[in-house]
């Protein structure tokens, strides 16, 4: 059985001398109108994931496929898109790219858009249940054939004993064979983000 993300544990270097490897790295965005004090900690984070991401390098070798949610080119179109979605996220892939590194065109365009349209209509506050029922029961079935696509493309072109790099939302229930050996990245900034948007979901309420 494929081994989920949630449950990986802090692996030791030894274990890792050979085999496809990919490292995870949770995605966090920052809108031009977020607080201040989201903003350094969203800088802090992708500051820590640098290193944490260099470190890995430093022991195992250096990243040589690129992962990212929502790109559908490969390439320096798929980086213009990278930059447009996360300016945070492509620096730290520039830089890999600018080594040698190749950016893959991870998601299929009609998969995202279908996706995205069924999320729009779950948000739109429906109020009949049979239509919320039909609607979320797409949004699954697409959200799984997605999985399945990324799951794929990064079984097809991650080769022996490569290094990829996956950027992504937390929360996508996907799973990998066994065989490509998972790292997650999750610098101490991660839980300060996630403690600071709780916060914020939960102050009116105190309020």
């Amino acid at each position: 059985m494929a081994e989920e993300l949630g449950k990986i544990e802090k692996p030791e270097v030894k274990d890792f001398e050979e085999g496809r490897k990919l490292y995870f790295v949770p995605l966090a965005y920052c809108g031009k109108d977020a607080p201040v004090e989201y903003v350094e900690k969203y800088h802090k984070y992708w500051e820590q994931v640098e290193k944490q991401l260099a470190d890995l390098e430093a022991k195992l070798g250096k990243i040589t496929r690129i992962y990212h949610e929502m790109v559908p080119a490969a390439g320096e179109e798929g980086g213009k898109v990278v930059n447009e979605l996360n300016p945070q996220s492509y620096q730290i892939i520039k830089s890999r790219l600018d080594t040698g590194a190749q950016l893959e065109a991870l998601e299929e365009n009609d998969l995202i858009t279908e996706l995205m349209d069924w999320s729009r209509c779950l948000s739109l506050g429906l109020q009949n249940q049979k239509v919320i029922n039909l609607i979320y029961e797409l949004y699954l079935e697409v959200s799984k054939k997605r999985n399945e696509q990324i799951v794929k493309k990064i079984k097809d072109t991650l080769q022996a004993n490569e290094i990829g790099v996956l950027f992504m939302m937390e929360g996508h229930q996907i799973t990998f064979p066994p065989d490509i050996q998972l790292f997650y990245v999750a610098p101490p900034a991660l839980d300060e983000l996630k403690r600071w948007l709780r916060d914020q979901q939960t102050r009116p309420e105190k309020e």
